[in-house]
């Protein structure tokens, strides 16, 4: 199975659609299987209190005002479809409540992703298990409890999803990572497991792919000086280009695994071990010793 990389713009375009197809051309031109972006109702979302409390940005001097600048409507969504498709690259969303994910839905994306935050709501678990389709869980910020739930519901729901380990804070600190985790997931959910990095660098992530990530996203961003709480945890193109370039070689370089002889050994053994009694037997094991 082909490790399936995420380009996360997120919410990196700052409400620009010219940002957002930049975003889509950095995720295409380095290889990444999809691109995703972040979809909210701002008044399910956040409450009235929070929204009209004070807030500094390039929209507003409102919470409300920031979180509506960073959303796209229709409009906007229709023209990410349609450029991505024209660069042959998936897109998908994360919603964060139920209106966007049924908003969502009128673009019949191969995929569904449930955001760290989002684990814990049972009525966008199931909503979202309802359609089907192929779900990347986010477990930042879960106890056991909350992945057993929402692997239960998406389990009876029989809905193709995969775990992805995960750690919330924004930038991670390396020593936070906890990748052992991606093996532990595995081992009680039996299921697969991918890895979803907020760190600063590209190390960590080569690691989680060695350990037999099955998915890997990273937020990506056209400068990490933008503004944007996103930006400091995200990989700017050059980066993203090294990073999945790095994850294909790894991929293969894992093997299976198997203990049988490289058949591109068998000739050199031959040669090096000449002046032994040796016997290639097959490419499935050899027998050697000394001469008598």
């Amino acid at each position: 199975m082909s490790l399936f990389i995420i380009a996360e713009a997120g919410i990196n375009h700052n409400g620009d659609l010219s940002i957002a197809r930049k975003l889509i051309d950095v995720a295409a031109e380095a290889g990444a299987d999809a691109v995703k972006f972040q979809k909210r109702t701002i008044d399910r979302v956040y409450t009235k209190e929070f929204l009209d409390s004070p807030r500094e940005s390039p929209w507003g001097k409102t919470q409300r005002a920031q979180k509506a600048g960073l959303e796209f409507g229709e409009k906007e969504y229709r023209e990410i479809d349609r450029y991505c498709k024209e660069r042959e690259i998936k897109w998908f969303a994360s919603a964060w409540d139920v209106d966007s994910q049924r908003f969502l839905r009128k673009f019949e994306l191969e995929y569904n992703k449930i955001a760290s935050p989002m684990i814990v709501s049972q009525e966008l678990l199931n909503e979202v298990a309802s359609e089907g389709r192929h779900t990347f869980i986010s477990t930042g910020m879960s106890s056991e409890r909350d992945i057993d739930c929402a692997v239960e519901i998406f389990t009876k729901k029989k809905c193709p999803f995969e775990l992805m380990h995960c750690v919330s804070t924004y930038p991670m600190e390396d020593e936070d990572a906890n990748l052992r985790r991606i093996v532990t997931l595995r081992e009680r959910y039996k299921c697969n497991v991918g890895y979803s990095g907020h760190e600063v660098g590209l190390a960590v992530s080569y690691a989680a792919v060695a350990l037999g990530a099955t998915s890997l996203e990273r937020h990506i961003t056209l400068s990490r000086a933008m503004y944007g709480s996103d930006q400091s945890a995200s990989v700017e193109p050059a980066g993203f280009r090294q990073l999945v370039g790095a994850v294909r070689k790894i991929e293969h370089a894992l093997g299976d695994g198997s203990m049988r002889m490289n058949p591109k050994e068998i000739p050199i053994a031959k040669k090096l071990r000449g002046h032994l009694e040796w016997e290639s037997s097959s490419i499935e094991g050899t027998v050697y010793g000394k001469k008598s």
